[in-house]
This record gives C-alpha cells, sequence and structure tokens, in this order.
C-alpha cells in the first residue's frame, strides 16, 4: 500500500478534555473492557469444555464472542491508556491496523447474526430436519462466509482510506481511527470513499437483516401454529437474546454509518461509537447467558468442578 500522506502519526481528540473525567471514564472503561474479556472467553471455555454445548447454535456464539473480544480490543485498550498516561498519538501504521481490525470484526458481527438467524430459523420451523440440514459443512461455511466478507471489505476501505493525503490537519476528532472523521481530514476527493462506504454499508445492513427478518417472519408464524403454549413459550425463548442482540447491534450502526457526512455530528457519533465499540461486545454474553439455562447449567457444572478441584487438592 503506498503511503502518500504528509501525515506520519495522528492525534486523537478522544472522548473529552475534561480532566475531571479523566480518571472516572478510565476506571468505567476499563471495567467494561475487563467484563467484556471474562464474559467473552468465558462464554468460549463454557463452550469448549461442555459437551452439552457443542451443537450449532453455541459454535455461532462462540465465534460470537470470539469476534466481540478482537473489535473491543482493536479500539478499548488504547482508549484506556489514553485516560491513563495523555497519550493521544497513534501511528499512521498502527491507526491503518486499528481501522483494519475494527471494520473486519464488526463487519463480521452482521454477517455472523445472519447466520446466527439462519440456524434459528432451521430450529423452529423445520427441527426434525435440524441435524441433517445444519452439518458440520454447513456450519463453517456460515461461519467462513462471514469472516472472508469482513476481511474484504476492511481491506478495501484501508485501502482507499490511507490512499488519501491528510495534508490539512493529523487531529482526528473521535476516540479511535474510523472511516468518518479521517475522510473529514482529507485534501482529496473523497466522493468515492463516500460511495464505496454507503454501498458496502447499506448492503450489509440490508442484506443480512434481510436474512434476519426473513427467518423471524417464518418463526413466528411456526409459533403461532403450535398448539403448545409451552412450545410457544420455549421456540420463543431461544430467539430472544438473539433479537435482542441484533437490535442493538444493527440500531447503532445504522445510524453511524448510513448517513452522508455532511449530516454527522461528531460529538453524537461519539456516544454512539462508545455503544457499539465497547459496550455491545460486553452485553452479548450477558444477553446470551441470563436468559440461557444451558449456559447457566454448564457454569454451574465448571464451578462445581473447580470447587471439587480445590478441596481434593487440599
Amino acid at each position: 500500500m503506498e503511503n502518500i500522506s504528509e501525515v506520519t502519526e495522528f492525534i486523537l481528540v478522544g472522548l473529552t478534555d475534561a480532566l475531571e473525567m479523566q480518571i472516572p471514564l478510565f476506571i468505567i472503561l476499563f471495567l467494561i473492557y475487563l467484563i467484556t474479556l471474562v464474559g467473552n472467553l468465558g462464554m468460549i471455555m463454557l463452550i469448549l469444555l461442555d459437551s452439552r454445548l457443542h451443537t450449532p447454535m453455541y459454535f455461532f456464539l462462540s465465534n460470537l464472542s470470539l469476534v466481540d473480544c478482537v473489535y473491543a480490543s482493536a479500539v478499548t485498550p488504547k482508549v484506556i491508556v489514553g485516560f491513563l498516561t495523555g497519550d493521544k498519538i497513534i501511528s499512521y501504521n498502527a491507526c491503518a491496523a486499528q481501522m483494519f481490525f475494527f471494520a473486519a470484526f464488526a463487519t463480521t458481527e452482521s454477517f455472523l447474526l445472519a447466520s446466527m438467524a439462519f440456524d434459528r430459523h432451521v430450529a423452529v420451523c423445520k427441527p426434525l430436519h435440524y441435524t441433517t440440514t445444519m452439518t458440520i459443512t454447513v456450519c463453517t461455511l456460515l461461519v467462513a462466509g462471514p469472516y472472508i466478507c469482513g476481511l474484504l471489505e476492511s481491506s478495501i476501505h484501508v485501502a482507499l482510506t490511507f490512499h488519501l493525503s491528510f495534508c490539512h490537519s493529523n487531529v482526528v476528532n473521535h476516540f479511535f481511527c474510523d472511516i468518518p472523521p479521517l475522510l473529514a481530514l482529507s485534501c482529496s476527493d473523497i466522493n468515492t470513499n463516500e460511495i464505496v462506504l454507503f454501498i458496502l454499508a447499506a448492503f450489509n445492513v440490508f442484506f443480512t437483516l434481510l436474512i434476519i427478518l426473513n427467518s423471524y417472519l417464518f418463526i413466528f408464524i411456526a409459533i403461532l401454529r403450535m398448539h403448545s403454549t409451552e412450545g410457544q413459550k420455549k421456540a420463543f425463548s431461544t430467539c430472544v437474546s438473539h433479537l435482542t442482540t441484533v437490535s442493538i447491534f444493527y440500531g447503532t450502526i445504522i445510524f453511524m454509518y448510513l448517513q452522508p457526512s455532511s449530516s454527522h455530528s461528531m460529538d453524537t457519533d461519539k456516544m454512539a461509537s462508545v455503544f457499539y465499540t465497547m459496550v455491545i461486545p460486553m452485553l452479548n454474553p450477558l444477553v446470551y447467558s441470563l436468559r440461557n439455562k444451558e449456559v447457566k447449567n454448564a457454569f454451574r457444572k465448571v464451578v462445581g468442578k473447580a470447587k471439587s478441584s480445590l478441596a481434593l487438592a487440599y
């Protein structure tokens, strides 16, 4: 990638310049990141350790947890260190790397949520054919596809963005290297970048939402046709966590990226960005664990084994 910019580093404005807010924000964001890592890595470990969770649904969920860990880690540690040390400088290459990993795994998450909706559709609408439909090959393709799309789209965004010339300023009015604030700094023609950003974001949102809404339409029809109230509750409960995650994730993404740059208020965007870069990765394992009896049982089983091992050791 040829660097034609005169800029060698960027200065991230951050969330706030108020000195009295630095330590409180450091503590809050550190706790959020800690919960994110513990929650998502814990979810992955539970799924690996408990054979009862070796099903397609939990295969997708473990990948969702992995994606959340990576794209939260692309942004949050730099922000936390900035509050602690006051260092707001990020090198040109580090900025490109941060944008790449964040964009890749945020895009991966959107497609992965669509794969999970398809899985729920098959589980509720075609339960007798579930094991023959959701084979290892099908599950692998439904997970590999999102990763491939995420990496390809991120490569396009990074290549287009970092071939621009940043000769006006190197001060990024954001707390991480996101696409819209970097485009605002360029003295090159950014029409192509804005069009590509809008097209890819629109494709991601509408294609994946089409799959999700179509899946849930058939799910709700199947639930309404069930004669057993208990069966309806069980079928609906398997979908509530996923629906919650989808609503939070897509609501924020639509707000952030499906509007022209002239409509962007950076202060508002920062607040929305905090939500989807830090809060959503923290919420996902909580949403899936608090409403899921199988995950709770797996957790109790692991805790029970740990207590037994400690008792034997002493």
